[in-house]
Order: structure tokens, then sequence, then C-alpha cells
């Protein structure tokens, strides 16, 4: 009886000894542990997978690839966005399992950066970082949203869609995440297991349910995976390329983990597993769910016209009946409000660990965690309010609204390439030998140069307008929004950064202990900083 009692004793202590290992690593990268580290490894991955929600976002944006390359842009398109970004998260998930900490692509490229340099392409990587995400989480709302608008205009064919409905609805999807992340915080591990498995549960209903209703009536798998369509007026191998934006829309997200890192015990061995395991899983459940869906269409240009959306109307397509059509969109839904709520989640968590280290104006009340919330609640409050911000535009303007989502992701796709190109540039040398995720070396370099091509590929690609002709309708303005992106940092650095932001603060002494090694850049410096001291002392 005794030992029986002893037992859930000898766990308790081991997981508060793993914890306290976890908050002197954490000191030693220059940060006192503040936030509670109640993430377990699937919780973790119910965040990861709920942000990425990878077959959702698929079947959701499935009209922008079907114009673009057909059925087997879309199929085949997120085979490539899958195998890159794996190359391209391995490759991050080196730096997060060396350097576990909340900060993730500015905090790794201002360590490994030259001497010279860090600063400022840490602060312009913090930066860029930090307004990806803000936006990004705009599109929590913006898709839910639209989920709802779909339904209605299923189900009243009379209806006539106005930008404040949608507005109202969005607005509710904001409130509501915030309202979670503010006070439900211990909760939020619960919330995102739950997330994990709802998403799961959707995926295998809503794929046998479509096609045992569609039975016998399928497409040919020549259709499914091997039809091609050009109606965008592009030559034909750039408008397959044009394509691949749907797979990579729907992988994008995964430094998440790197965000929310200090909540999870043993963050430099669950982190990259974690990273890589949510684009895998994305990569295989959004295989078999496109596949699902092509072979249940019945007519396409009826998909893509369709006042409903593209994916009630291949439910509708599949089961024949409006109201079985949106119980199975009761899935996906859903899975859009938990997407809304831990965008907000890691997008604070983004914010929070930049105030901390000065990198944004008023960084001391946005870097505060709140002592009874135990969450970062300025930051909090500052995603929302953009948010918010970003949807008082799309009452304007839709096209701007969109350019500023389509800027999201390519500002974190160009965060992603930053670290591991400047570790390729100085030999890979700069990580430490002893990290618990080592890539081989031939293998590192294969996968670094991979994901970084594949960055290069895709900012170029989003940039580009749709269809051809161009006209101010269908321009693309995304590279608009990124340039006012840029433009701020330029701008908050000559304002405020170049005074006080100084970059991450690494414990020279623990480095030289071993627990974190190779970090020439920050010795170096750290080193001159000394003797400078010295020698005025």
């Amino acid at each position: 009886m005794g030992e029986i009692e002893e037992q859930p004793r000898r766990r308790s202590s081991a997981r508060h000894s793993i914890i306290v290992e976890d908050a002197a690593a954490l000191e030693q990268l220059g940060h006192k542990q503040e936030l509670k580290r109640n993430f377990s490894m699937i919780s973790m991955l119910g965040l990861a997978f709920a942000i990425l929600n990878t077959w959702t976002a698929l079947a959701a944006s499935i009209s922008v690839a079907l114009p673009s390359g057909g059925p087997s842009a879309v199929v085949w398109g997120l085979i490539v966005a899958g195998i890159c970004n794996l190359c391209l998260a391995a490759s991050l998930a080196e730096f997060l399992s060396a350097w576990p900490t909340a900060g993730g692509q500015y905090h790794w490229a201002a360590i490994v950066a030259w001497k010279g340099w860090s600063r400022g392409i840490s602060y312009a990587t913090g930066w860029i970082n930090v307004s990806g995400w803000v936006a990004l989480t705009a599109t929590g709302g913006l898709l839910g949203s639209t989920f709802i608008i779909n339904i209605i205009s299923l189900l009243h064919l009379d209806y006539e869609s106005e930008p404040w409905h949608q507005f109202l609805i969005y607005i509710g999807f904001t409130l509501i995440a915030l309202f979670i992340n503010a006070f439900s915080t211990r909760l939020l591990p619960l919330f995102t297991k739950a997330a994990f498995f709802w998403s799961l549960t959707g995926f295998v209903v809503i794929s046998i349910t479509i096609l045992a209703c569609a039975s016998p009536n399928y497409q040919s798998g020549t259709f499914v995976y091997g039809e091609f369509i050009n109606e965008v007026g592009w030559p034909d191998g750039l408008s397959w390329l044009l394509g691949l934006l749907q797979g990579a829309f729907a992988l994008t997200g995964f430094d998440a983990v790197a965000h929310m890192i200090e909540e999870i015990p043993q963050p430099h061995i669950l982190g990259p597993k974690i990273m890589l395991y949510c684009i895998g899983i994305g990569m295989v459940t959004g295989f078999i769910f496109l596949s699902c869906l092509l072979f249940c269409i019945d007519n396409l240009d009826n998909v893509m016209e369709s006042s409903a959306g593209p994916l009630l109307q291949i439910f509708m397509d599949a089961t024949k009946s409006p109201a079985g059509s949106v119980c199975l969109l009761m899935f996906p839904l859903v899975c859009m409000l938990f997407t809304a709520t831990t965008l907000m989640t890691t997008s604070s968590r983004m914010s929070y660990a930049f105030a901390r280290d000065h990198g944004l104006p008023f960084s001391r009340i946005f870097a505060q965690v709140h002592p009874k919330l135990d969450v970062p609640l300025n930051a909090l409050l500052w995603t929302a309010a953009w948010v918010v911000v970003f949807g008082c535009i799309f009452l304007g303007s839709s096209s701007t609204f969109n350019a500023i989502t389509s800027a999201s992701v390519v500002a974190l796709g160009v965060t992603y390439a930053i670290p591991p190109s400047i570790n390729v540039l100085r030999g890979r040398r700069m990580l430490p030998e002893k990290r618990a995720f080592k890539l081989p070396d031939v293998v590192g370099w294969i996968m670094n140069l991979v994901g970084i091509a594949w960055t290069i590929l895709t900012t170029v690609l989003f940039v580009f307008p749709p269809e051809l002709p161009v006209t101010s309708e269908n321009m693309n303005y995304c590279i608009v929004a990124f340039g006012v992106i840029l433009m701020i940092a330029v701008v908050t650095w000559i304002v405020d950064g170049r005074k006080n932001y100084t970059g991450p603060h690494v414990d020279v002494e623990g480095l030289e202990k071993g627990k974190i090694e190779g970090v020439e850049a920050v010795l170096e410096h750290t080193t001159e900083s000394d003797s400078t001291s010295k020698a005025v002392a």
C-alpha cells in the first residue's frame, strides 16, 4: 500500500525536478521562468496542429488552387509544400533544441549572426515575426465567419451578404478567443487537447461520410491526381506553381511551438518533435481529405462559383442534403474557433517575448505577466486590438485585408529562413554540438538549402497577381502590406530600437560549463564588453 502511494509522489518529484532544471536552462538564456509549464506533449501538439489546421485550411482555400493548376496542383502541391516545410522545420528544430526560448527566430538570429550585425538582424527578424503572427491571428476569425456566412447563403438563397455581417461574426470569434486566453489559461492544455482530437475526429467522420454518400458516383483517379486546369492566364508552369500557395498557407505557423516552448517541460527534447509531428500529421490528413473531396466533386465550375463556398458545395454534391452538409461543416467551424484561440495564444507569447528583450515600444508594459491570471495580459490585449483594427479594414476594403493576411504568411516564411541562412553562410558551425536534435551533416546541408530555397520561391509567388490581365481589383497588394511591415521595423529601429534593444542576454558562465556551446558571436561580444568594463574600472 505504501509503495502504491509512493509512486505518485515520485512522479510529482520527478516532474518538479525537470521543471526546476528547465527554469535554470531558461535563465542561462537570459530570462526568468514567469509562465507556468502546464502543457504536455499531447496538449502542445494539439495547439500546434490547431494552428496549422491543415485539412480545414486546405478545404477553405481550395478555390485558390483549382483554377491555378486544378486538382493536380491541389493534391501534389500539398506534398511538395509538405516536404519543403519539413526541411525548413527540421532546420529550425535544431535551433529549438539548442536554445528553447519563446523568442524563437529573432533570439536564434541574434546568437548566430555576425557580431556587428547581430542586433540589427535580430531586431528586424523580431518585428517581422511579431507582425506576421498578429496579422495571422486575424485569419482564424476570417475563415470562421466565412463558414457561417456560407451556411446562411446555403439555407437562404435570397440572402445578400454585407461586409458588416461578417465583421460582427469576426469580432465574436476574436472576443471568445480573448476571453479564453485571458481567464482560462489553466484550462488551455485541456482546450488544445480537445482541439487535436476534435480535428482528427472531424477529418475521419467527414471523409467517411462524403465517400459513403457519393457512392458510386466518383470522379476518376485520373481527374483527382492528374487533371490540370489553367484559368488564370499565366503560363502553365507558373500557373501550377501558384497553386502551391494553398499548401504553403495550410502549413504555415509551425513555429508556434517555439513561441510556446517556455510552457512545456523538457522543451529541448519535446519541442523539435512537436514541430515535425504537426507538419507530418498535416500532410497525411490533408492528402487524404483533399483526395476524398476531389473524388466527390460533381461539377468543378459549381464548386468554384458557389455562393455557399467550395467546401459546403462539395458536401452538397456528396450528400444532396443542406441539413447534412451544415452538420458536416460544424467540424471545421468549431476547428476555426480552436484556431482563432490558439493563434491569439501564440501571437501574445511572441509579442511578450520580444517586449521582454525591449524590442517593442512601451516594452515594459507588454512584457508584464499578470500575477493572478498567469498570462501576459497586455500582450494579449495588444494582439486582440490589432485583430479588431484589421477587421475594421475589412469593412472598408476586403482586398486590403486579404493583402495583410497574405503578408503574414510571407513574413513568417521569411523569419523561418533567417537563422538557417546565417548558419549555412557560416558553414553550419554555429549550433552547439551537444543538442537533443541534430541532423547528420550532409542531411543538414540538404534540408537547410531546400528550406531556404522554398522560402525564396514562396515569397516571390505570394506577391504575384493571381491572374492575367492584372487590374486594380485583382492586383495582389501583399507586397505593399509586407513593405509596410518592413518600414515599421526600420522606423521603430531608428526611433527606439537602436537605443534600447540589446538583443537576448545569454549567461556566459552557463555557456562555458557546457550547457550551451559554440555560440561564438555571443562569447566574443560578451568578452569584449567585460574587457571594456574592467578597463574603465
